[in-house]
């Protein structure tokens, strides 16, 4: 008798302690959603918060600015790396005028065409005023080395003088053409471009190599693959003109009188000391692979980007209402857990929104909003679950501890095909589909975690139940409608 008596006693202890657990757990569960709340709330509010919201061109209004890139002489081969390397040098000059969170980015006009328009899409939000931006980013210098065809460039010139001449009469010559073979630009390409420029500074020449004394002068160095191109090109042509052209103007055409090692170059070609800081400053920069014409521009306002950001605000509130009420309207108390776990679900996805920083956009809201009512999925299938076990008799711990055993399976398996879904969506999307992607992949995760964490912790921190009639508790547990 008394060793029962011990057994019982060491049972109710055990259970207490356990109970004792699950409520500890559960209640630092309540006190993180609780901070996490007021972070997202306090860096909402404040005029100068530490984590404010990235709100992308279409909520903040801004600026679209479309660019086509020439890569007509470009070897295919090379034209995605090259637009990959003027996206940097872009990016990095619009950070440097101050512009807030620019988006740029490569995207073609067609993945089948074979006139295929490279283009580089740049959104500045919350610049209304883009003719600076626009200016800037013109201002971005062209840097190529060119050889120079003698024999060409003479007849050409030639010509040229004859067509003055004979322009009145309007008798004017066709093109260059030297033993009956029509001959083309008298410039040949090397292939040394700005793309392998390392970086450019301000100097002042010391009166030698045919340099005026303090003539101010651009000394350039190249990166290693550049530097190689450079000594080969020099050692090759010792004895020709290697011309300089910036933005498709010859500045000078020094002679190559050995070949050079080192990968170290001069610009020289009559600059002003501040012309020449400039250019220095530029190159520094970004010096473009590639020619760049603006194709397009447009203009979001701040008024209509307001709206719209109100408007995807309004419609989150709605819908997470929506949600909220036929979670507790038909799982009752499980329905008020899912609940509170779907409050800690959106401070959790706004918290990363402002850590990571995601640039939030209209597509983006609308990923939220859809999430809003995925997000109790796990915890509709769990619940069904555990009113299955609840119903033949389980308690309500038990029948939740099953619940999530049986469901887990096809919450894992709906959630890793919709993550894989966003992750498609956001590899080959335009910038809009990225964002909705973005968001919608982040939710999946977030509503899995807590689905198996929160909801799962505040069930079982509940009383224990099981189904008896005349039990308030118990008809609290008893969800849905019961179908005979």
């Amino acid at each position: 008798m008394s060793n029962n008596n011990l057994n019982k006693k060491e049972v109710s202890k055990g259970g207490s302690s356990e109970r004792f657990i699950l409520r500890f757990h559960a209640v630092a569960v309540l006190i993180f959603i609780g901070v996490i709340g007021f972070f997202v709330y306090a860096n909402t509010v404040a005029d100068n918060a530490k984590y404010p919201f990235k709100l992308g061109l279409d909520l903040a209004g801004g600026s679209h600015l479309v660019y086509e890139a020439d890569v007509s002489k470009i070897d295919p081969a090379e034209v995605a790396d090259l637009m990959n390397v003027l996206r940097d040098v872009i990016e990095r000059r619009v950070n440097i005028f101050g512009v807030s969170e620019p988006i740029v980015q490569v995207e073609r006009s067609s993945f089948v065409s074979e006139n295929t328009v490279e283009r580089l899409v740049v959104e500045l939000p919350g610049v209304t005023d883009v003719s600076q931006a626009v200016e800037e980013i013109g201002k971005t210098p062209l840097l190529e080395f060119k050889l120079i065809d003698e024999e060409v460039l003479a007849a050409s010139q030639q010509i040229d003088a004859l067509n003055a001449e004979n322009a009145s009469s309007g008798a004017l010559l066709g093109e260059v053409q030297i033993d009956g073979e029509e001959l083309g630009d008298p410039f040949v390409d090397t292939g040394l471009t700005g793309r392998y420029l390392a970086s450019a500074a301000l100097e002042f020449a010391g009166g030698s190599g045919g340099q005026l004394s303090n003539e101010p002068i651009v000394s350039i160095v190249f990166n290693a693959e550049g530097g190689d191109l450079f000594e080969t090109i020099t050692r090759e042509h010792t004895g020709e003109n290697l011309a300089i052209f910036l933005d498709g103007e010859m500045i000078s055409s020094p002679r190559i009188n050995e070949a050079i090692s080192g990968g170290r170059a001069i610009i020289s070609g009559g600059f002003g000391p501040e012309e020449a800081r400039a250019l220095a400053q530029n190159l520094n920069f970004g010096a473009l692979p590639v020619p760049i014409t603006l194709a397009s521009t447009q203009t979001v306002g701040a008024s209509l980007g307001e709206e719209v950001l109100n408007k995807g605000i309004k419609a989150g509130m709605v819908g997470f209402a929506l949600v909220l009420a036929f979670m507790m309207f038909w799982y009752r108390l499980p329905g008020f857990v899912a609940g509170i776990s779907l409050i800690g679900y959106v401070a959790i996805m706004l918290a990363l929104f402002k850590f990571i920083p995601v640039t939030l956009t209209a597509a983006g809201l609308a990923g939220l909003v859809l999430s809003l009512g995925m997000a109790v999925d796990a915890n509709v299938l769990v619940f069904e679950r555990m009113k299955e076990e609840y119903r033949s008799g389980k308690g309500s711990h038990e029948a939740a501890r099953v619940g999530f055993k049986r469901a887990w399976s096809a919450i894992r398996d709906g959630n890793i095909t919709s993550l894989l879904s966003a992750i498609i969506l956001f590899w080959f999307g335009t910038s809009m589909v990225k964002g909705f992607a973005l968001v919608f992949g982040l939710g999946v995760v977030v509503s899995m975690i807590s689905a198996l964490l929160v909801t799962r912790t505040l069930l079982l921190a509940l009383p224990e139940a099981k189904l008896s009639k005349g039990s308030l508790l118990s008809k609290l547990y008893n969800s849905g409608i019961k179908t005979k």
